[in-house]
């Protein structure tokens, strides 16, 4: 996976923001998803499992579990 380009938030500059989430666009429809204090964990997922991830988490659909 060092072939893969990494993006961070323009949030991780923010200050108490030295762990963040980074994603980067594999072959196909492969989507990664690390963190960038422990960048050795992957997950991999599709394109369109990440968005409607991401659609949750605005929506505020995992609350709850904080």
């Amino acid at each position: 996976m060092s072939h893969l380009v990494w993006q961070k938030s323009s949030h991780s500059d923010a200050e108490g923001a030295d762990a963040c989430l980074e994603l980067a666009q594999g072959e196909r429809d492969l989507r990664y998803v690390r963190e960038s204090d422990d960048p050795s964990l992957t997950i991999t997922t599709s394109a369109t499992k990440l968005r409607g991830f991401l659609l949750g988490a605005k929506a505020g659909e995992f609350d709850h579990l904080a």
